[in-house]
């Protein structure tokens, strides 16, 4: 079984929560029993994830080894030069080390996404831009570390 899920913002990628107090989890949206998220979003992301019962299946998709792409939609502050941006595509350093290069493309316009709650902060003296970034690892906070990198 395979399920694609829209994981909304604020809820963790597991089925239990062992914070106090506890944080909204898979648990309770209704999803078919013996299923586990193939790869997490952080809490604080939302959008596309997917659950499976296939183990080997999802080893393939979040084993390192295979190397399958994640695609992330990330909406950053400012507009990213193109040297920001041919950054991100050789790899950035992060703190745990170098990224493998990125695949990187500009968003113009925005794209059209469901509304969000709470919404995305708006400044109106800072301006924002979208990012579509294809990775293949999945390092903790990846995307976030690497675009604030640059």
């Amino acid at each position: 079984m395979l399920i694609a899920f829209n994981k909304p913002f604020n809820v963790l990628c597991q089925f239990t929560d062992r914070s106090v107090p506890p944080r909204p989890t898979l648990a309770g949206f209704g999803l078919p029993p013996r299923v586990y998220a193939a790869g997490r979003l952080d809490h604080d992301s939302e959008g596309l994830l997917l659950l499976t019962d296939n183990g080997t299946l999802a080893q393939k998709l979040t084993d390192p080894k295979h190397k399958a792409d994640k695609l992330y939609w990330v909406q950053v502050e400012g507009t990213p030069s193109d040297e920001q941006l041919q950054q991100l595509r050789d790899g950035v350093v992060l703190n745990d080390g170098p990224t493998l290069p990125a695949k990187i493309e500009r968003f113009d316009p925005a794209p059209e996404l469901w509304p969000r709650d709470p919404p995305v902060r708006f400044r109106k003296t800072v301006p924002d831009s979208w990012l579509a970034i294809t990775i293949r690892e999945g390092r903790n906070r990846q995307v976030r570390r690497m675009t604030a990198a640059v």
